[in-house]
């Protein structure tokens, strides 16, 4: 029997207005009483996330797309972008007027002032826009970098710095990884310390930045509201997340 089950934050426990529907909180309660243990995997920062946690009480969770790993309250993974190939990025994107967001544990803070295209997208996540230092990452461990383009720029950045990864979150958006960087390598990061294998968890996801981890466990779940390609990998393709379609996924997997 899988026993742990992963869920992405945005379009999957998070309806259209960014709140959690009354059907999926009382779906993972349920699933907790029946033996499962509950995790996050999102490109969320850790203190976005805080109050899902605690309403959940989730010990374990898998940020960042996989750069900072949390297993039962301790930090067993964190990594970022070296800071030597951060600031050739950086200055690429400057010449663009192509900003950054600047992402640590605790904080988020931007390389430029009041941007259309960083408002935009941090909008989305409900998310004020952050306080300006533009050298942040010189002084401080930064697990996650957001550079804001449009996505018919993607390609400029993929040729010049093939040694990162772009995970696409927003039209104006993309999350910034180390090569091979993935929630599904967070993940596996969680099963080595349960000493569970992929085939033991279920993942449910959305978003581009989820094909990783649906196609890596060992059953997986698209969301109706799902990007295409991310439910052409899914093992199941449930209802949109407006319409309760995680708590209907987790009664068709008889998880609940």
């Amino acid at each position: 029997m899988n026993k742990i089950l992963f869920f992405d934050v945005d379009g999957t426990l998070y309806n259209s207005e960014k709140v959690m529907p009354d059907s999926a909180k009382e779906a993972l309660l349920q699933a907790r009483r029946n033996g499962y243990e509950i995790a996050i995997a999102t490109g969320r920062a850790p203190f976005m996330i805080d109050s899902l946690l605690e309403e959940l009480d989730i010990q374990t969770y898998v940020t960042f797309n996989g750069q900072y790993v949390v297993y039962q309250g301790e930090v067993v993974y964190a990594n970022g972008i070296a800071k030597e190939e951060l600031a050739k990025i950086i200055a690429f994107g400057e010449a663009r007027n192509e900003p950054v967001v600047f992402l640590d544990d605790k904080q988020m803070i931007a390389s430029v002032g009041e941007h259309k295209m960083v408002s935009e997208s941090l909008d989305t996540l409900k998310y004020p826009y952050p306080a300006l230092d533009s050298s942040y990452y010189m002084q401080h461990e930064v697990y996650q970098t957001l550079i804001f383009m449009e996505e018919k720029d993607e390609h400029l950045y993929r040729t010049a710095f093939p040694n990162v990864e772009f995970v696409r979150w927003h039209r104006y958006s993309c999350d910034i990884l180390p090569k091979g960087g993935s929630k599904a390598a967070g993940i596996e990061k969680v099963l080595s310390r349960m000493g569970l294998t992929l085939a033991d968890a279920i993942a449910f996801g959305d978003g581009m930045n989820d094909i990783e981890m649906l196609e890596a466990v060992g059953t997986s779940v698209a969301m109706g509201n799902g990007h295409e390609k991310v439910k052409a990998v899914a093992t199941y393709v449930t209802d949109h997340v407006d319409a309760d379609g995680l708590a209907k996924a987790m009664r068709h997997l008889k998880i609940i």
